[in-house]
C-alpha cells in the first residue's frame, strides 16, 4: 500500500524539507528536489512509522477488548439478592 499525501499536506511538507536544508545545512533545496526526497522518505520509510502505528492501534484495542468483560459485567439473577434484607453484623 502506497502512503500518499493530501496536495495541501504534500506542498507544506515540500516547504517543510526546503526549510530544513537550508536552515540546518546552509543549502538551499529546490522545489523539485525537495519533493523528490519526499518521495523517497514516504517510500522508503514512512511505512515503518505507518506498521508501527498499525501495531500499536492494534495491541491498545486488544487491551480495550480484553477490558470489556470487566466494564460491561452484569451479575445474572440479582432480582432476589436486592429484595433480601442485609445480613445481620456479627460483633
Amino acid at each position: 500500500m502506497a502512503i500518499e499525501l493530501p496536495r495541501d499536506a504534500r506542498q507544506q511538507a515540500i516547504a517543510s524539507i526546503e526549510r530544513y536544508a537550508q536552515t540546518e545545512w546552509d543549502q538551499r533545496l529546490g522545489n523539485v528536489a525537495a519533493g523528490a526526497l519526499l518521495g523517497f522518505f514516504l517510500e522508503e520509510i514512512a511505512p515503518l512509522v505507518y506498521n508501527q502505528a498499525v501495531a500499536d492501534v492494534q495491541e491498545r484495542l486488544q487491551q480495550r477488548i480484553a477490558e470489556l468483560d470487566i466494564e460491561h459485567h452484569e451479575d445474572a439473577f440479582g432480582y432476589w439478592r436486592r429484595r433480601e434484607p442485609p445480613a445481620p453484623r456479627r460483633r
